[in-house]
């Protein structure tokens, strides 16, 4: 059984300290086996892009002898050795664009190192310098160049006054590669996000996009087929430390840890940090990627920007929910989208157009990304989120709405006086993020022949239809329940309905009464 890592991202180092490694080299193969080529491809943190980057790093650097066993070693490839400028900006720090010239400044000292040619780098001159650098490093032979992790200076200023001055800094670092087209054989760009070509890549604009291309929408992360074979052993032992059957154990690691779909028809994918972080800590499910980088900036854009995930979850997309977008345009959605937070979970054509319906990933993320927006907005550690919610799911499964109303009351208690409930879209965002950390099935904005109700929890031979107003009265509430009979949808369902209205008062900023009643 071979050991697992999720700490080792260098390909020869996986393969000599014979760490597990599912065998990608056929994606990498199509990649290269064309000759000259320029791609880019975006996917969210931590799903083996510098895995890959430094896959291909080992096969233009000649190789072979890495790859025996694997699908690439015995396709028809020369393995000529090329010189590789591998260019990573996942650890960049910088918050300020002087920051970053210096960055770049000893990224390209260290490079010049690297390969042994002497070449002048300005600071005031970062184009002029990686066009010198790439030149000299091109006398002898094309080079192939390596952009690991593109936006990460971005993503550090994304929610500040830096982020354009940032961007106009790698903009015209970038364009030098453009400019440098014949010199190279292979040019590999990856990040989490797709920020416009007008603004950062005018320059950089014959790289092709492959992050929603079918033949390449499981390079990265893991698929069923790939996680019962390369996982067999430790599947095994899981069973038996779990004590659970293999179709108990399966179903709940694929609900916690897979569901990523990068192309409407393609085979959804596993987080492979959150696998080998499951396997390698006791078979503890567990949010393991989401703990790996909290998404502070998604929170406070989404709280901005009064994000309706109810009508995002429940409604379809264009396919211009993918799109790159501007700095200073940021679309939460396609942010959420290219991040990993929310993910394609079907597709359909309507008048010649491809529709999409979203949904968190799994529970993993769906939970952790609840559980964090809710901490961060009404600030309550994360952990007494956790304990209410819990409390919560225990007092609908008792029948007690009055316990359960109170335990809601909490999270509205805690929410700091300078941010605004006053308006429907940030009070429902609470709102609906609680009722599905609840884990029960919530139906937002429940669809009827006579209107939508706010919110529908089904459990068991229950059924609890709420109505909630703002500045109005419980009463108001329970009275629409019964005026457009929201509860004839379920009357049918053999389960008891109970009809609960409740009043957001936005001067208290809580919630100040409500009445329930039973029918059916």
């Amino acid at each position: 059984m071979k050991n697992i890592t999720s700490s080792v991202y260098t390909f020869e180092d996986i393969v000599k300290d014979d760490f597990l490694y599912v065998d990608k080299t056929e994606f990498i193969w199509n990649l290269i086996r064309q000759g000259k080529a320029m791609y880019f491809l975006s996917r969210p943190r931590r799903f083996g892009k510098s895995l890959t980057v430094s896959t291909l790093k080992a096969v233009f650097q000649g190789k072979k002898e890495l790859f025996k066993g694997l699908a690439i070693y015995d396709k028809p490839y020369d393995w000529k050795q090329y010189p590789v400028i591998h260019l990573d900006m996942g650890n960049c720090q910088a918050k300020t664009s002087e920051e970053l010239k210096l960055h770049f400044v000893r990224l390209l000292e260290n490079q010049c190192a690297e390969h042994q040619v002497n070449v002048k780098i300005q600071k005031e001159a970062l184009a002029v310098s990686l066009e010198d650098f790439i030149d000299a490093v091109a006398a002898k032979n094309q080079v192939v160049i390596l952009l690991d992790e593109y936006d990460k200076p971005i993503l550090n200023t994304l929610t500040t006054p830096e982020a354009t001055a940032c961007r106009d800094v790698l903009k015209g670092f970038y364009s030098s590669i453009k400019k440098c087209e014949s010199k190279e054989r292979f040019v590999f760009v990856t990040g989490v996000t797709k920020f416009c070509h007008v603004s950062l890549f005018s320059d950089l604009n014959n790289l092709t996009d492959i992050s929603m291309h079918r033949d390449y929408a499981t390079m990265f992360g893991y698929t069923q087929g790939e996680f019962e074979t390369y996982f067999a052993d430790r599947i095994d032992t899981a069973c038996k430390q779990l004590n659970m059957s293999r179709e108990e154990l399966l179903p709940e690691i694929k609900a916690w840890y897979d569901g990523f779909r990068f192309e409407e028809e393609s085979e959804t994918v596993y987080n492979p940090v959150s696998l080998a972080q499951f396997f390698t800590n006791s078979c503890k499910f567990n949010n393991y990627w989401f703990s790996t980088g909290t998404p502070s900036f998604l929170v406070e854009l989404t709280k901005k920007a009064d994000f309706n995930f109810e009508k995002t979850l429940s409604e379809p997309v264009m396919g211009l929910a993918f799109n790159a977008f501007e700095i200073d345009k940021i679309d939460p959605l396609a942010l959420l989208l290219q991040t990993g937070y929310l993910t394609i979970k079907s597709s359909f054509v309507d008048l010649g157009e491809t529709l999409y319906y979203l949904d968190f990933p799994n529970r993993e993320v769906k939970n952790a990304f609840e559980t964090y927006l809710i901490s961060d907005y009404a600030s309550i550690p994360q952990e007494t989120v956790g304990a209410n919610v819990f409390k919560m799911v225990k007092a609908i499964k008792a029948r007690d709405i009055n316990l359960f109303m109170e335990l809601l009351k909490t999270f509205f208690a805690a929410v700091q006086y300078d941010v605004a409930t006053d308006t429907e879209g940030r009070f429902q965002l609470l709102f609906y993020s609680v009722f599905l950390l609840i884990g029960v099935r919530v139906e937002a904005e429940s669809r009827t022949n006579n209107g939508r109700i706010d919110a529908v929890i089904c459990d068991g031979d229950h059924v609890y239809i709420f109505e909630f107003k703002i500045n109005q009265t419980a009463g108001i509430a329970l009275d629409q329940i019964r005026e457009k009979e929201y509860f004839r949808k379920y009357q049918h369902s053999g389960r008891k309905i109970i009809l609960v209205g409740a009043n957001f008062d936005t001067v208290s900023r809580q919630i100040t009464d409500w009445k329930s009643e039973t029918t059916g």
